[in-house]
């Protein structure tokens, strides 16, 4: 046991960016890549999530201090201090049987791998932690290590069973082929779905609202830079700061922002060889079987939508935690909610309009859940002696991942009718999510497009559509909106016919079209 410790702890000292590239360099090997090839994609894996991960601390750093100042301003003072994923990530390692979650992850996704349940290879080990929090969090309610572990495990299975179930949307987001992630966070769309449906019902809600649809219409204020920095100058004011102090904030802003979608280049660059390599493993030993890898969430982090939605929600969260009556948490280093927006991302297929409405119905549930928590991160810090807590004093986590499936599996044993009744919709709302999102169409093709109601795009080229991250040159539908086609003259070898898909627009000659 003790030497099953010593090297758990040997691979967390490793760290993310040293760890995941190892494996992955391990896999490629193991998928016949060329050992050059090999070692230059884990570098460049390596890169990218060191890179990642100092933009985006870069960005919470930049964030953290205006809405700490902006907090002042509300006179905002909470007893149970937020100390976000960072601080309750290292307490919960520092539990006694955290060790024993690596074997059990590794296990169980083995064996479903092997019965063909599920297609996901999760190989961000480092993220073992949520399992372990969540083990600690059943045990605080039931006093029961052996109920702990079972929920634990089950969380381990859903994350799996999310991870096949947003690949392709993942892949058309990122252009990185056969990549997923199977993180907790992600299933917060549960709590998301109903209300999603329900925006179905709300014309503006249904048409493109991705970064580049809105850059489109409204120009150089939906550029990256531009963006960041009318949101960080905003955010600037708001805080109280100096113009001098708004203009940093709004370069901070608008470097992270202009950084983001560069590194996550990287990511493509990296992980399209290892992907490829794959493919063609499973096809020739495992009569054309697919596996995806799963990773961290920062390969969605080049998605602007992301941090568009968590940094206009800070104000919002803290005007909310100032208002929302029993609410104790202080929110400051779990101020940027990552634990609603990669849910709201993939399922909404990266419509900022929808991210931002689903945002602030659903940001008193985090504040609530911390509340709710509160003991339980407390108590923890003071078992493990992780942190020293003063009397009077709790810690919590403002934007606390998965409140809902924690609260309602943890007391479900205690025999909380409310748990049970909970447990079970929380269950059906997955299933249902989890065969709606393998039959919508991926975001790329979700939403009406203007000017092209009556081109239909077939679905057998809907896996090949995530190509931005290939050399291939790249055209997009809107290209030709606003074109007059009267005059288009096909090639000989094209066949006379009424184009009814985007491929049959190929082999056309447009040199003689007009704008109207």
């Amino acid at each position: 046991m003790e030497v099953l410790k010593t090297i758990v702890n040997y691979v967390l000292d490793l760290g993310a960016a040293v760890f995941v590239p190892l494996i992955m360099f391990l896999i490629s090997l193991l998928a016949r890549l060329k050992l050059s090839k090999a070692v230059k994609a884990a570098l460049t894996l390596g890169v990218a999530f060191s890179g990642m991960t100092l933009v985006v601390n870069y960005m919470t750093d930049a964030i953290s201090p205006a809405a700490k100042s902006m907090s002042k301003l509300m006179h905002l003072s909470l007893n149970a201090i937020d100390q976000g994923w960072p601080g309750v990530a290292a307490i919960t390692w520092s539990y006694k049987t955290a060790f024993l979650f690596f074997p059990l992850l590794l296990i169980i996704n083995f064996v479903m791998l092997s019965i063909n349940w599920t297609k996901t290879l999760n190989v961000d080990m480092w993220n073992v932690w949520n399992k372990i929090f969540t083990y600690v969090v059943v045990l605080y309610f039931t006093h029961n290590s052996l109920y702990g572990f079972a929920i634990a495990s089950l969380q381990i299975v859903l994350e799996l069973k999310a991870g096949d179930m947003w690949q392709r949307h993942i892949e058309d987001l990122t252009g990185i082929p056969g990549v997923t992630v199977p993180h907790f966070i992600t299933l917060f769309a549960v709590i998301l779905m109903p209300l999603n449906k329900l925006l179905d019902f709300i014309p503006i809600m249904n048409k493109p609202a991705d970064a580049n649809a809105i850059q489109k219409k409204i120009g150089i204020f939906a550029d990256n830079s531009v963006m960041g920095a009318i949101i960080g100058v905003l955010l600037g004011f708001g805080a109280g700061y100096s113009i001098s102090g708004s203009l940093q904030l709004a370069i901070e802003a608008a470097a992270a922002m202009t950084m983001f979608p560069m590194i996550s280049k990287l990511f493509m660059e990296a992980l399209n060889p290892i992907a490829d390599a794959m493919n063609k493993m499973m096809k020739d030993h495992f009569k054309g079987r697919e596996v995806f890898i799963g990773l961290d969430w920062p390969i969605l982090a080049g998605r602007n939508e992301l941090w568009v939605t968590v940094i206009i929600l800070v104000p919002v969260m803290l005007v909310l935690a100032m208002v929302l009556p029993g609410n104790t948490v202080l929110p400051f280093a779990g101020i940027i909610n990552l634990s609603f927006v990669v849910a709201a991302l993939l399922l909404t297929g990266a419509n900022l309009w929808r991210m931002l409405t689903l945002g602030i119905i659903t940001t008193p549930i985090f504040l609530y859940g911390a509340t709710y928590f509160a003991p339980v991160i407390t108590n923890l810090a003071k078992s493990t002696g992780a942190v020293k807590v003063r009397p009077g004093q709790q810690l919590s986590w403002s934007t606390f991942e998965g409140p809902d499936f924690r609260m309602l599996f943890a007391q479900i044993y205690n025999g909380k009718w409310w748990a049970i009744i909970g447990a079970i919709v929380w269950l059906l709302v997955f299933v249902w999510l989890y065969k709606d999102q393998n039959k919508i169409s991926i975001p790329s093709k979700r939403y009406k497009l203007a000017g092209i109601e009556d081109v239909e795009v077939s679905n057998e080229h809907e896996s090949n559509s995530a190509t931005n991250g290939s050399a291939k040159e790249e055209w997009k539908v809107s290209d030709i909106d606003g074109l007059d086609f009267s005059n288009v003259k096909k090639n000989k070898k094209t066949k006379s016919k009424q184009a009814t898909s985007v491929d049959e627009i190929n082999g056309m000659d447009f040199s003689n079209y007009n704008r109207k």
